[in-house]
């Protein structure tokens, strides 16, 4: 019987290495809330991506909800209907108005010639993602911002690691927030962060992310409990040494899958992201298969792919109720949620695990003559 090829699986570093990690928690028996390893991962973290200025969080989610009540939005947020759900709850737990914008076809990220139109008297923010790791096009939605005097929270949870020619893209927008989760290219198990503009800023996201407190006896805002534990620090500070090993094999799996797909008509692949944080592919109309065919053929045969991102959003039982619901057209992300397939990514691929996956998709297209081999090389 075949392995089941899972969507995601961690690098994990071998478990001696974490073993001096957890010896001197339980030394120290400081386990939480600004601990040593969080205060070092911090400084690592921010040094590894050239930022200035970090908070780690438990989870990305908890992130974004503290940076959108650090910025002070309010009212309606324009943001894509192509991301994972959290995008859009952060700013339901914020109580604000998600108002869904149309993507661009060949970056899935939001439309920046599409955000004026859907600006209201009641919008104080932009929410955009740099989805699959591919950067926003940052120059014109700040541009868009500057103009109408918006704040600008980008979702970042797929772009560790990715710069653009000025350096980091976190370094956009009034803050970033960062996923740590076990299925990111970098992970605490689970984590998250927040990357601030300033000093005077993350001292009040780290506010923020402890109930609020400044010192014992003071609490002058209405904080959350968003702290990461040292466990989940010191896990960081161990991903952080193998991360460049985990990138390069992500290199390596995206070419070897790039060139066993390139001739199956109907499959178009994605541009790629620098980190390889996901491999979308567009399962197109001359394919034999829907794209949900081919999505339950992959699970029949063990091979965990995801649909990412289906449905949109909008189209979810939460959201359909909002008054913003169908407000602008959305046929390029409508599109994308029906073709797209993001195919198992991680750094523990090998190369046989990619030619079974590729040997279902031609099959698929009924290309009998295909036999997989079994390329080799370091990965």
């Amino acid at each position: 019987m075949e392995k089941t090829i899972s969507l995601i699986s961690p690098l994990l570093p071998p478990l001696e290495e974490f073993i001096p990690y957890l010896e001197q928690i339980w030394q120290s028996r400081h386990l939480t809330n600004n601990g040593p390893f969080l205060r070092e991962l911090e400084i690592a973290l921010a040094d590894y991506l050239g930022v200035e200025f970090l908070s780690l969080f438990n989870n990305g989610t908890t992130a974004l909800i503290t940076a959108l009540k650090g910025c002070g939005v309010k009212g309606e947020v324009i943001t894509t209907p192509y991301s994972f759900v959290a995008t859009a709850n952060s700013l339901m737990w914020n109580g604000l108005t998600p108002v869904f914008v149309d993507i661009e076809k060949h970056s899935f990220n939001l439309d920046p010639q599409k955000i004026e139109s859907a600006i209201t008297p009641q919008t104080t923010a932009i929410l955009p993602v740099h989805c699959y790791g591919h950067p926003c096009n940052v120059e014109q939605i700040q541009r868009v911002a500057d103009r109408h005097d918006l704040r600008v929270i980008y979702d970042a949870a797929h772009a560790f690691g990715v710069n653009d020619a000025g350096g980091s893209v976190l370094r956009h927008g009034d803050m970033s927030v960062l996923s740590f989760h076990a299925t990111k290219v970098f992970n605490t198990f689970e984590g998250g962060a927040i990357i601030c503009a300033d000093a005077v800023t993350k001292r009040q996201i780290d506010e923020l992310r402890n109930f609020g407190f400044v010192d014992e006896v003071t609490v002058n805002s209405c904080g959350i409990n968003g702290k990461m534990s040292e466990i989940n620090a010191a896990f960081g500070l161990l991903q952080l040494r193998h991360i460049d090993v985990a990138l390069q094999k992500r290199k390596n799996i995206d070419r070897l899958f790039r060139e066993l797909l390139c001739s199956v008509e109907g499959i178009k692949v994605a541009a790629a992201a620098s980190n390889h944080s996901y491999f979308p592919i567009l399962v197109e109309a001359q394919f034999p298969l829907s794209r949900d065919a081919l999505y339950h053929v992959l699970k029949k045969n063990d091979i965990l792919a995801r649909r990412y991102f289906f449905p949109l959003i909008n189209d979810l039982a939460a959201y359909r109720t909002l008054s913003s619901h169908d407000r602008h057209p959305l046929p390029v992300a409508t599109e994308a949620a029906n073709q797209v397939i993001c195919l198992p990514m991680h750094a523990n691929l090998e190369p046989r695990d990619i030619a079974r996956i590729v040997a279902v998709i031609r099959g698929c297209a009924s290309v009998s003559t295909f036999s997989p081999s079994l390329p080799t090389g370091a990965y």
